[in-house]
C-alpha cells in the first residue's frame, strides 16, 4: 500500500509517500513562495527521488481543512486531479487531526492551533488513548480565549502546536492555568508524513471518497463571501 499525502492547508507545503510500515520520502517547504509554485514540482521531484511510478500508488491523501482558503483549494485540486487521472480514492483528513497525530505518543492533551485571522484560531483538542487519537473537543474557529477556557476546565497538561501559538503566545501563556508546553519545531507545523501515516489507518478502515466527491472543509466563509453577505444584508 502506497499513499501520496499532501498538505498545503497552512504556511507549509508538504508532500510524502507513505507505506504501512515506513515513509518512503517526504518534502516540506516553509518559505514565502505560494503553494501553486511549490506543490506540483515538489510532488514530481518526490516521486522521482523515491523511485515511485504513479501507477504504484493506491490512494491520495489530503488535508481537507480547516486552513488557508487558497492553500486548501490548491491541495484539494491537486489531490482530485491525481485521483481522477490515476483512478485513485482520496483519503480526507482534518488538518487539525493530522497535526495532533504528529505528536504520537504524548500523554498530554494536544491543542493544534492555526491562525485564522480576525482574532480567531482554528483549533480542537485531542488525546491519545493507547494508539488511538481521540477527539476531546470538536474543531472550531473561535477566539483563542475560548479554547484556553476549555483547556482550563479539563485541568490536564496540554501541548500546543501550530502557527497560531506564536501569534497568540502572550495570551496563551497568561491565560492557561494548567501545565503546558509547546511542540518542537519539527513537530509544530503541517507534516504530510504524519498525515500519510494516519491515512494508512483510514484507508484500511474504508474511510475514503472518490476523487470526484472530495471537497475541502473551509469551516467558515471566505472574506469575499463574508463581505458579500454583509453587503446583501445592508441592502435589505
Amino acid at each position: 500500500m502506497k499513499i501520496l499525502a499532501i498538505d498545503s492547508s497552512g504556511l507549509v507545503a508538504s508532500a510524502a509517500i507513505v507505506e504501512e510500515d515506513r515513509v518512503l520520502g517526504a518534502f516540506s517547504v516553509n518559505n514565502k513562495l505560494t503553494h501553486s509554485q511549490t506543490l506540483l514540482p515538489m510532488i514530481d521531484e518526490l516521486m522521482k527521488t523515491a523511485g515511485i511510478d504513479p501507477a504504484e500508488l493506491d490512494a491520495a491523501a489530503v488535508a481537507k481543512g480547516p486552513g488557508s482558503f487558497t492553500g486548501l483549494r490548491i491541495g484539494s485540486a491537486t489531490a482530485k486531479g491525481i485521483g481522477l487521472a490515476l483512478n485513485l480514492p482520496v483519503v480526507e483528513i482534518s488538518t487539525l487531526e493530522a497535526m495532533a497525530f504528529a505528536l504520537y505518543g504524548t500523554d498530554r492533551v494536544i491543542c493544534p492551533m492555526m491562525d485564522a485571522r480576525r482574532g480567531q484560531v482554528y483549533t480542537a483538542l485531542y488525546r491519545f488513548e493507547g494508539e488511538t487519537l481521540v477527539n476531546v473537543s470538536p474543531a472550531d474557529a473561535c477566539p483563542v480565549e475560548d479554547i484556553i477556557g476549555k483547556i482550563n476546565e479539563l485541568g490536564l497538561p496540554v501541548i500546543y502546536t501550530g502557527d497560531g501559538f506564536p501569534v497568540y503566545a502572550e495570551k496563551v501563556r497568561s491565560l492557561t492555568q494548567t501545565d503546558f508546553t509547546e511542540a518542537l519545531p519539527f513537530q509544530n507545523r503541517q507534516n504530510a508524513a504524519a498525515l500519510g501515516t494516519l491515512a494508512v489507518r483510514y484507508l484500511k478502515e474504508g474511510k475514503m471518497v472518490t476523487a470526484d466527491a472530495h471537497v475541502p472543509d473551509y469551516m467558515r466563509l471566505s472574506q469575499a463571501e463574508r463581505e458579500r453577505a454583509e453587503k446583501e444584508k445592508s441592502q435589505c
